[in-house]
C-alpha cells in the first residue's frame, strides 16, 4: 500500500527492477504528490473584501444618553446569572436554556453547518480505498490453438478517484465558503440564546406585574364589598339615597371587572411562559411584592463599534458576507482549467499465490485537463448570480448593524424616560391616595356627594395599576438593553472539546 503513483505519461507498468529502484521510484512519487499539494494550497481568486463602514454615526443620539448611568459595566463582561439576581427567574431561564425546542432547533443546525463544512473540507484531499477483485475470463477457441483459452488475474490494490488538484483555490475556496456558513450558523445559535433569556425574563417580568396587579385588584374589591355592604345597609334604613348605592356598586363592579380581565391576563402570559420554557412548571401566583432590584447592574452603552464584537446577529452577517465573497472566488476559479490525477497502485497475479511475489507490481497513474469551452453561459451567470448574492450580503449587514443600533439606541432611551416615568408616577400615586382619603373625609361630613368619592377612589386605582406597569416597563428596557448589548450568552455557550467553534485561522 502507498500513494498514487505520478508520472509524465499514462502507462500500466509491471516492476522489475529491484528493490533500490522501487525506493527512488516512491521518494520521487511523495516528493512530486507533495509539491503538487503545495502549489494547490497557494491560489485563490477571493475578493478578500473586508466588511463595509459601518452604515451608522459613531455615537448614539443624545436623546439616549443618560450621563448617570453611562458609567456602567459592559454588558458584554456580565453572565446572565450574575445579572439576574431573582433565583425563581435564574431558574425559569437555565431550565428555558435546556429544554425550548427553538434552542435545540438552533443547536441542530450549528451541527448540519458543521458537518456540511467537513464535507467540503475533505474534498480538499486525495481519497484512497483499499481493492482487491479476481477474475476468469473464457475465449472461444480459435484458429491458433484450436482450444479454448481461460484467463485468471488477481488484482490488489489502493486507488485515488479523480483527485481535483486546486491550482486555482476553487475547492479551497467552496471550503472556506462552508467553515464561514458554520460560523454563521454557530453566531446565529448565539443569537438564538441571548434572545430566549430576553424572553424568559420579559415574560416572567410581565408575569410578576400581573400578580401585582391582580393583588391590588382584589384588595379593592375585598374594600369595595365591605362599603357595598355598609351602604346597602345604611340605604335600607333609609340614612342614604339610591343614587349612593349605585354609585358605591358600581365602583365594585369596575373592581370585580379588572379582576377578571387581569385574571384572563395572567393565564395566557402563564401560558406564553410555560412554552418558552419548554418543560411543565408551576406558575402559581406570587405571594410577595417584586423586588426592583432584581436587575442589578447598570449597563453602559458603549459606542455602536462595539456591537461589532458583541452582537451574534452583526458576526454571523459578517460570516455570511465572507462566506459569499469565497462563493465569488469558486465562480471565477470555474473559468480556468480543472486538473484532475486518477491512479492506483497494487500488485498483479495472474494466481494468488503470486500476488505478492517479485515483479508483481503494478500501478497506473491518469492525469486529466479540462479547460471549458463553451456552456451556453453557465459559468457566467453562476458568477453574476455569486456576485450578487455577495452584494445582498453586504446589504444584510449593514441592515443588521443599522438594526442593532436602533435595538441599543430605543433601550436605551426607555430606561431613561422610563426612569422618570416611574418617578412621577409615584408622586402621582402620592397624590391620588390623599385625595382619596380628603375625599371620603368630606362625604363622611357631608361637604361633598358621593360622586366626588368615586372619582378620587376610581382614579386611585388607576394610579396603582400604573406604578405598577411603568416599574415592569423600566425592568424591561434592562433586560432590552442587556440583550441588545449583546451580554447573556456567556454562561450557555462555554463549548465541550466535541462541539468547540473551528479556528478559520487554523484550518
Amino acid at each position: 500500500m502507498s500513494v498514487p503513483a505520478i508520472d509524465t505519461y499514462e502507462s500500466k507498468h509491471h516492476a522489475t527492477n529491484g528493490p533500490g529502484a522501487r525506493r527512488c521510484a516512491a521518494f520521487e512519487i511523495g516528493a512530486a504528490l507533495t509539491s503538487v499539494l503545495i502549489l494547490a494550497s497557494c491560489a485563490s481568486l477571493d475578493p478578500h473584501t473586508g466588511p463595509p463602514s459601518l452604515p451608522v454615526t459613531a455615537t448614539y443620539p443624545a436623546d439616549a444618553i443618560d450621563p448617570r448611568t453611562d458609567a456602567g459595566q459592559d454588558a458584554a463582561s456580565v453572565g446572565w446569572r450574575d445579572y439576574f439576581a431573582d433565583p425563581r427567574l435564574q431558574d425559569l431561564i437555565s431550565q428555558a436554556l435546556d429544554h425550548n425546542r427553538d434552542l435545540r432547533i438552533a443547536v441542530l443546525r450549528v451541527e448540519e453547518a458543521r458537518a456540511s463544512y467537513g464535507i467540503k473540507r475533505a474534498d480538499q484531499f486525495p481519497a484512497f480505498s483499499l481493492g482487491a477483485f479476481g477474475i476468469r475470463t473464457r475465449l472461444p477457441a480459435n484458429g491458433l490453438t484450436g482450444q479454448p483459452l481461460i484467463l485468471t488475474e488477481y488484482d490488489v490494490g489502493l486507488s485515488e478517484l479523480a483527485w481535483e488538484v486546486d491550482f486555482w483555490g476553487r475547492v479551497h475556496s467552496l471550503k472556506e465558503a462552508a467553515l464561514e456558513s458554520y460560523l454563521a450558523t454557530d453566531e446565529a445559535r448565539r443569537g438564538a440564546t441571548i434572545s430566549l433569556i430576553e424572553q424568559v425574563a420579559n415574560g416572567y417580568l410581565s408575569l410578576r406585574e400581573l400578580d401585582e396587579r391582580l393583588a391590588l385588584a382584589q384588595q379593592t374589591v375585598v374594600s369595595r364589598e365591605e362599603s357595598f355592604r355598609i351602604f346597602k345597609r345604611r340605604f335600607e334604613v333609609g340614612s342614604i339615597s339610591k343614587l349612593d348605592l349605585t354609585q358605591v356598586e358600581t365602583l365594585l363592579a369596575q373592581a370585580q371587572a379588572l379582576n377578571a380581565q387581569l385574571e384572563q391576563e395572567r393565564a395566557g402570559q402563564a401560558h406564553a411562559l410555560a412554552l418558552l420554557i419548554g418543560v411543565p412548571i408551576d406558575l402559581a401566583p406570587a405571594v410577595d411584592d417584586f423586588d426592583d432590584r432584581a436587575v442589578l447592574y447598570e449597563l453602559r452603552g458603549g459606542l455602536p463599534s462595539d456591537l461589532l464584537n458583541n452582537r451574534p446577529d452583526i458576526m454571523a452577517a459578517e460570516h455570511q458576507l465572507k462566506a459569499s465573497s469565497a462563493n465569488v472566488g469558486a465562480a471565477r476559479a470555474a473559468f480556468f482549467p480543472r486538473v484532475t490525477l486518477t491512479g492506483s497502485i497494487g500488485t498483479t497475479s495472474a494466481g494468488l499465490d503470486g500476488l505478492f511475489e517479485g515483479g508483481s507490481r503494478s500501478w497506473t497513474f491518469l492525469p486529466s485537463i479540462s479547460l471549458p469551452i463553451f456552456d451556453g453561459g453557465r459559468n457566467s451567470a453562476n458568477l453574476d448570480l455569486a456576485r450578487v448574492r455577495d452584494n445582498l450580503a453586504v446589504a444584510n449587514y449593514e441592515k443588521t448593524v443599522q438594526a442593532a443600533f436602533r435595538d441599543v439606541s430605543d433601550a436605551l432611551s426607555s430606561r431613561q424616560w422610563l426612569t422618570e416615568q416611574v418617578r412621577i408616577q409615584r408622586a402621582t400615586l402620592a397624590t391620588q391616595t390623599e385625595r382619596a382619603r380628603l375625599a371620603k373625609l368630606r362625604y363622611d361630613n357631608g361637604a361633598a356627594a358621593f360622586l366626588e368619592v368615586l372619582d378620587a377612589q376610581r382614579d386611585l386605582l388607576s394610579a396603582q395599576q400604573l406604578l405598577v406597569q411603568a416599574r415592569r416597563a423600566l425592568l424591561s428596557s434592562r433586560v432590552s438593553l442587556y440583550a441588545a448589548l449583546g451580554g447573556g450568552a456567556q454562561e450557555a455557550t462555554i463549548p465541550s472539546e466535541e462541539s468547540a467553534p473551528i479556528n478559520s485561522a487554523s484550518h
